[in-house]
């Protein structure tokens, strides 16, 4: 079967979503026709995170820093052409619009607030644990900042990845029971959850701060690849968010 994305009818869309195409994968290939193939996927996004989180015990300094990530993102992309074909990992990636661009910074602009509001949030409600990626950019410096902007870049790609697959996993699965509306939004949750559990290594298995935390923020950070059906605008709106956080931090460091 073709991985192209289709057009749907429009009455099964939400009001924001792009209407000459459909999101990609589910319909094609849902849940008893294609089990198997999204069990491909769903394993390949594991072992891309596992591969992560392995590697970067070991390759953490210099260019061997984007090893890692480079794992994260080429597991999955490979699992996706092994179950749907050597072209389908190309129905993620649309050209950037101009439209695009101010969903991108939108949804740039909302997801800090929501990401402040949750902080002070949490912080009046739970001991919180930091994030350790802000503190290693402020120790780096010169190169090595550089570089962690780079692989830290890569890495949101892989995200991404990790968040869109079991999201699409989960749609084709209820949109079998569930009209197409109420399927996406509890897929978008579903991945939302699937996407704060892993990491709770990163802050050493607090829960709470990464249940309440995380999901708002990842549902915000899931709608431009909803709104475009282009997963550079879900990573552009990533990358820009963790980003200015780490600049902050690296901002606070230098200070006297």
């Amino acid at each position: 079967m073709s991985a192209n994305v289709t057009p749907v009818d429009e009455t099964s869309l939400f009001f924001f979503e792009r209407r000459d195409c459909d999101l990609p994968y589910y319909r094609n290939f849902a849940f008893g026709g294609g089990l198997g193939r999204w069990l491909v996927i769903l394993v390949s996004v594991a072992l891309g995170a596992a591969a992560l989180m392995l590697a970067q015990q070991r390759f953490q300094g210099g260019l061997s820093a984007f090893l890692p990530p480079l794992l994260f993102v080429a597991i999955p992309l490979a699992g996706v052409a092994l179950a749907f074909g050597p072209k389908a990992p190309l129905a993620l990636f649309r050209p950037l619009r101009a439209r695009d661009i101010g969903v991108i910074l939108g949804f740039f602009v909302v997801n800090a607030i929501v990401t402040l509001a949750l902080g002070l949030l949490i912080t009046r409600l739970f001991d919180t644990t930091p994030n350790p990626a802000t503190q290693m950019v402020a120790a780096a410096q010169g190169a090595e900042r550089v570089l962690f902007f780079g692989w830290t870049a890569l890495q949101l790609l892989g995200e991404e990845f990790f968040t869109i697959l079991p999201f699409l996993a989960f749609l084709a699965l209820l949109t079998v029971y569930l009209p197409r509306k109420s399927a996406l939004a509890v897929a978008a949750l579903g991945a939302s959850l699937v996407f704060a559990l892993m990491h709770l290594p990163t802050y050493q298995r607090n829960v709470a701060q990464a249940l309440v935390g995380l999901v708002p923020i990842r549902f915000v950070l899931l709608m431009p690849f909803l709104i475009t059906r282009n997963i550079w605008a879900s990573t552009g709106t990533h990358i820009l968010n963790d980003w200015t956080i780490f600049g902050l931090g690296a901002w606070a460091a230098a200070e006297p």
